[in-house]
């Protein structure tokens, strides 16, 4: 009954629904290191035939180049019964220019055309400038601060602990009384040894009594941040001791750590708590997190700007065997019939404009999530939008890779390594309009089989050049997905086909990709799509359309028409990982996903704008790496930083 009410919804809207395009507000996302984020709100286009052209130039050059245009977005029904979650996406256009360079203006142009007409403001013009790395400030006061047992010359002015330099604050009850705080610009320079809380200690001298939590609460400002940066003489540990929570930063703005090991705490920073309150312009980066359950988190709306980058992350999971949480599937592994949740995500942020770039992590439930938070907040401010997770080196998650779970608009994640993921590799559960990007991301050994995880029928995905070992099978409807220039490699998994692709609605593609069918199975592709006019988020079995080749998947559905079957031969050396060995650990360092040159997938692909317009040869390559062109660095930028995990 509820398929056949949205469907004559859906019919009624298209007879009777307005098809000229009234524009309504114009969006500026926040802007990260590399990309810029737009969306567009609009009425009408009941028939779903506006578009909108964009354009861009960096200020003061000449040519105009093409970006890809916005995704229509709009009507598509987001829902979870047993959370009672039902969100219908805005009618809008959303997307981003991708593949800017940091600190540089550019001039944006967007033009809304209908064929049944537009009305209001059809086309904009913005300038809007890329964020740089944050950096500690120069104009500030150098405090230093040394541990306890420091003996030797001590730099003027200096303190006992992070908390006596932040704030003045003194020992026992002292320790709220803040007289002489930091200000914007100042730089807290820690000086090697270790930092340990004596939490049972009255007068523990890191001044935290009893938690051994230091709340950082003081304002910076973009260009003049608070920092606390190791100084250089030798490594900087702060150690939990075992406590719950080392750093609490929720209420502060533009707080910088640079270069400090945390370890020995279940949450390393914790910097915001949904609805109560949550960090402003927050830097992780360069530090080192050891046996902690969490690495960075905040689950507040308001949080944003974070630069996350160059950190790595340790969690507490098994170092040997890949564990993962679904019962029967893993019930040899402990006493929950998966691993116990000693560590859960390293970063998880919500809120719009943060950067989890070039990490490396292991060992965690998840590596890297976003909030699933619910229903978006009205306010654009106030969502997880325009969000960049890039470059990051991920090892041994007993779930997922990366969680996009709580995205509502422009979302990038693009150039990030996956090696063993208990259930998936790269999560969409669900996304709320989009879009999501996935880019040129590898992903190895996913055991549980969702090597994309699309489920509770998220709206708006493109994915794009990415290198997949693993069969794509999440059954879940969804809506405005589209794939291009993909290698998704299967690994012999018995009664498991290579590919299945539900669609509620008529708004979805998928060509130019690679498929490496599974041997000894009928049915490698498996199709569901809406009739013309028709919603379907509920369907029955024998509404799947089913296939053995992809030249029959072709001709029944019109997708897939350049798209072609490889095998592990396309690479100069890969082999599959063995599908009987559910724990197996893999190794990045002992894999290569370099193309084979003249093989099969070279050539084979799609030029698309901003992603791929630097190809070699006649045409881009499949998957996420392109012949003749460096493999992008994944984790820290440290130097001689390569993947030790063993």
């Amino acid at each position: 009954m509820r398929t056949l009410v949205l469907s004559l919804l859906w019919a009624v809207a298209s007879l009777h629904g307005q098809n000229a395009t009234e524009a309504g507000r114009f969006h500026v996302e926040h802007p990260t290191l590399l990309n810029l984020g737009f969306e567009w709100s609009i009425r009408g286009d009941a028939n779903r035939n506006a578009s909108v052209a964009v354009k861009f130039r960096a200020v003061g050059e000449g040519a105009w180049r093409e970006a890809m245009p916005l995704l229509r977005i709009g009507g598509e029904r987001v829902f979870r019964a047993r959370e009672h979650l039902e969100y219908v996406v805005p009618d809008a256009f959303a997307g981003s220019i991708l593949n800017l360079q940091p600190g540089t203006e550019y001039e944006c142009q967007f033009q809304l055309t209908d064929p049944d007409g537009t009305s209001g403001e059809a086309a904009h013009t913005v300038k809007v400038k890329t964020r740089v790395e944050p950096q500690a400030s120069t104009q500030g006061r150098t405090l230093h601060v040394y541990p306890p047992d420091h003996k030797g010359e001590r730099l003027e002015p200096n303190f006992a602990s992070v908390m006596e330099a932040y704030y003045g604050a003194g020992l026992g009850d002292w320790s709220v009384v803040w007289e002489r705080r930091a200000k914007a610009g100042d730089t807290i320079l820690v000086h090697t040894g270790l930092y340990k809380p004596e939490r049972f200690n009255y007068v523990d001298p890191m001044m935290t009594p009893f938690d051994g939590t230091m709340s950082l609460t003081l304002k910076g400002t973009p260009d003049k941040p608070i920092s606390i940066k190791a100084a250089g003489d030798g490594e900087v540990i702060f150690d939990g001791d075992g406590n719950h929570c080392l750093f609490d930063v929720t209420a502060s703005e533009y707080l910088l750590f640079d270069g400090i090991v945390i370890r020995n705490t279940d949450v390393g920073i914790m910097a915001g708590q949904k609805e109560v309150l949550g960090a402003v312009g927050l830097t992780v980066k360069n530090c080192r997190f050891e046996n902690v359950g969490f690495g960075v988190w905040t689950e507040y709306a308001g949080s944003r700007d974070f630069y996350i980058a160059d950190n790595l992350f340790l969690g507490r999971l098994d170092r040997f065997r890949l564990i993962g949480w679904t019962g029967p599937l893993w019930a040899s592994a402990g006493p929950f019939g998966s691993h116990a949740m000693s560590s859960y995500y390293a970063v998880k942020v919500y809120g719009p404009g943060h950067v989890i770039a070039h990490n490396a992590i292991a060992y965690f439930h998840d590596a890297i999530g976003i909030s699933t938070y619910g229903t978006p907040e009205k306010d654009p401010e106030r969502r997880a939008s325009s969000i960049d997770i890039y470059n990051n080196d991920m090892h041994a998650s007993g779930d997922d890779f990366v969680e996009t779970d709580g995205g509502v608009h422009n979302v990038r994640v693009f150039n990030n390594r996956g090696v063993n993921a208990a259930h998936g590799g790269y999560s969409s559960q669900p996304v709320f309009g989009g879009p999501v990007y996935f880019i040129r991301n590898i992903a190895y050994h996913v055991p549980g089989g969702a090597i994309l995880k699309f489920s509770a029928k998220p709206a708006g995905i493109f994915v794009f050049h990415n290198t997949l070992i693993g069969e794509h099978v999440a059954g879940d409807p969804t809506s405005n997905v589209h794939y291009r220039n993909n290698l998704i490699l299967g690994r012999d998994t018995p009664d498991r086909g290579i590919l299945v692709f539900p669609n509620a609605t008529e708004a979805y593609s998928s060509d130019y990709n690679g498929y490496r069918p599974n041997r000894g199975v009928k049915d490698q592709y498996r199709f569901l799509a809406p009739k013309k006019g028709e919603v379907r988020y509920e369907h029955k079995p024998e509404d799947w359309q089913k296939f053995s080749t992809l030249a029959a998947l072709a001709a029944a559905t019109g997708q897939e028409t350049h798209s072609r079957e490889i095998d592990y031969d396309i690479f100069v050396k890969l082999a599959p990982p063995d599908p009987a060995k559910r724990h197996a650990m893999y190794h990045a360092m002992d894999l290569n996903f370099d193309l084979r040159p003249g093989g099969k997938a070279v050539d084979a692909g799609v030029a698309i704008p901003t992603v791929n317009e630097d190809f070699t040869g006649k045409a881009p390559d499949l998957g996420a790496l392109e012949v003749g062109k460096p493999v992008p660095h994944y984790g820290p930028r440290w130097l001689n930083w390569r993947p030790f995990y063993r």
